[in-house]
């Protein structure tokens, strides 16, 4: 498990060194373009970094590239999404290639999500019980 601060710090390091399909993707997400949603870039939740969250939908994105696709980074992914999954995030993944490639599909898919989202909204994960005083 890795410490809150440091992944901040990485994940202020993602932003900064996005990949192309990134940056693309970003420039159709940002200033609440899609739908209205305010989407962030490369955001902490518990002990993972997303590419693109949409905190008022508990809404993620994450874009893979080839890596993603080894065995063992394949699993990881899997166990991955199960836990953000279970802390009430929906997530949709796309690769890089569908960015660079089919970007209109990629956002149409995004804009139906997003609209589900808004219709039906995700229940609110249940807390863990909290340490100390709060």
């Amino acid at each position: 498990m890795i410490d809150r601060i440091t992944l901040k710090r990485r994940a202020s390091g993602l932003r900064r060194n996005h990949t192309p399909a990134e940056r693309l993707l970003w420039t159709r997400l940002r200033l609440r373009n899609l739908g209205g949603i305010r989407f962030l870039r490369q955001y902490v939740i518990g002990d993972y970094i997303v590419d693109f969250y949409a905190p008022s939908l508990r809404f993620a994105i994450e874009l893979d590239g080839g890596q993603h696709y080894e065995r063992d980074k394949l699993r990881y992914d899997a166990h991955r999404t199960e836990r953000l999954q279970r802390q009430g995030v929906t997530l949709l993944r796309y690769t890089n290639l569908d960015v660079s490639q089919r970007l209109q599909d990629v956002l149409s898919d995004i804009e139906l999500a997003v609209a589900r989202l808004k219709e039906h909204p995700p229940a609110p994960a249940a807390r863990p019980p909290s340490f100390g005083r709060g």
